[in-house]
């Protein structure tokens, strides 16, 4: 497995409602979110190449994936912003694991929502999100 981490394993959707739920101010979640930045392992530069870069992010994104033998997905990231980090992280939590046919009949975002996320973002940074969620989306489709 390419570029392993803890996204949809040890940390799962159950783990992130836990940690989000008791934090009622944008600043204390901000906090969260840069501390689960810290959880995403630096990409090895050999995957920072431009097939795995994202357009439309304010910070350089990098996001691939790979089918594993079991059908199901494996993806991997790294992002030079701690927030866009950190919102990677939650994106990977969501997807981990699932098959492309589960990951295209879901929607990622509804889990920063639940999390309490995304109204909070920026425009370049709520667009940016929808970029991550669109390249998790391209790449379920292109591993069917």
């Amino acid at each position: 497995m390419l570029a392993p981490h803890p996204f949809g394993h040890n940390i799962t959707e159950q783990t992130l409602v836990e940690s989000f739920s008791g934090l009622r101010q944008w600043e204390d979640r901000y906090r969260q979110l840069i501390l689960m930045a810290k959880n995403v392992p630096t990409l090895d530069g050999s995957l920072k190449t431009p097939e795995t870069e994202l357009s439309g992010c304010e910070n350089k994104v990098w996001l691939g994936a790979e089918l594993l033998e079991n059908g199901n997905m494996h993806f991997y990231g790294d992002s030079e912003g701690r927030i866009v980090k950190g919102l990677l992280a939650i994106l990977l939590t969501k997807v981990e694991g699932k098959t492309p046919q589960a990951i295209l009949a879901d929607d990622p975002l509804i889990l920063f929502d639940t999390l309490g996320l995304r109204e909070q973002l920026s425009t370049s940074r709520a667009s940016g999100l929808k970029a991550l969620s669109e390249g998790v989306r391209q790449l379920a489709r292109k591993a069917l």
